[in-house]
């Protein structure tokens, strides 16, 4: 599908499903916080809850779950491993950090897919790919210079978060290899269940909590950021050109910032909204060149 065709192919629903999507993830943070397990232990409720829905989704669908070819399997069980690893290094970092730095700095797999990309192609980057790298790494000098001035334990949460945005890198270049094969909703179905056992090991070396005894930010979790979040996204992805998700993806941090204030008192300078700003421009730049 052309820019083009993508810009025309899209209905107010498409649009509503983008921006539901991307709320819906921005809820995620919230959650984790608000469980009485540890949390990574969140993160694996988190991708188990979900597993029945894909599987209904992707019958519904037409897509075959198995018969797939030994390549297609490999990439997404690959793809499953990145996805936990980063699951479960930024939602430690969630813990850590204020929600909105979090948020931003789980989305830096943008900044570094557009690196992979110019790799690939063994070219230098554009003005607007330069322009991406630059106003991401100043937003994120700021940011980790104002929560080494909160404490070490903001600092480590940003650099949890921005772990996570690498590992995400991978899973995004390895899912869409076996996408074309399984189609979405079995690449999101094989992918969780290959997540589940990294996930739950890690929290059991980690020795938290896992058995939830209020299970209600829990069921939230799965629902808003695995099955709502991915599930919206999976259906109105392909209907918009990178420059629009990636301006899209900006009304996650603003969320985020709004619960927490609202929730947890987390209150931002104007030198923290800056580096926000610097570091959201940097990725939706960053969209802007996948077209």
């Amino acid at each position: 599908m052309t820019l083009a065709t993508r810009e025309r192919d899209w209905s107010g629903w498409h649009f509503a499903a983008l921006l539901g999507g991307n709320a819906a993830l921005a809820l995620g943070p919230l959650w984790v916080r608000l469980a009485d397990t540890g949390p990574v232990s969140a993160g694996f409720w988190r991708l188990l809850l979900a597993v029945p829905v894909f599987i209904l989704l992707a019958r519904s669908n037409g897509q075959r779950l198995l018969g797939h070819s030994r390549m297609a399997i490999v990439a997404i069980l690959g793809a499953g491993l990145f996805f936990s690893l980063d699951l479960a290094s930024w939602h430690l970092g969630i813990e850590r950090t204020r929600l909105g730095n979090a948020t931003l700095f789980g989305n830096s797999g943008s900044i570094l897919l557009v690196a992979v990309g110019l790799i690939a192609l063994r070219r230098a980057p554009r003005a607007m790919e330069w322009a991406a790298f630059l106003a991401a790494i100043a937003g994120s000098a700021i940011l980790l210079g104002r929560s080494l001035e909160i404490g070490e334990k903001t600092l480590v949460g940003d650099l949890l978060c921005l772990l996570a945005g690498f590992l995400y890198t991978f899973y995004i270049l390895l899912a869409q290899r076996a996408r074309a094969d399984l189609g979405g909703w079995t690449v999101l179905v094989y992918a969780t269940i290959a997540g589940l056992p990294v996930l739950l090991g890690t929290a059991l070396v980690m020795g938290e909590p896992v058995w939830p005894t209020n299970w209600l930010p829990i069921i939230a979790l799965a629902f808003t950021s695995q099955v709502v979040g991915q599930g919206l996204l999976v259906y109105a992805l392909r209907h918009f050109s990178a420059f629009v998700v990636g301006l899209a993806l900006m009304t996650q941090p603003a969320i985020a910032v709004t619960v927490g204030w609202a929730v947890f008192g987390e209150v931002l300078s104007p030198v923290d909204l800056l580096g926000m700003v610097l570091v959201g421009a940097g990725l939706v730049l960053a969209r802007s060149t996948q077209d």
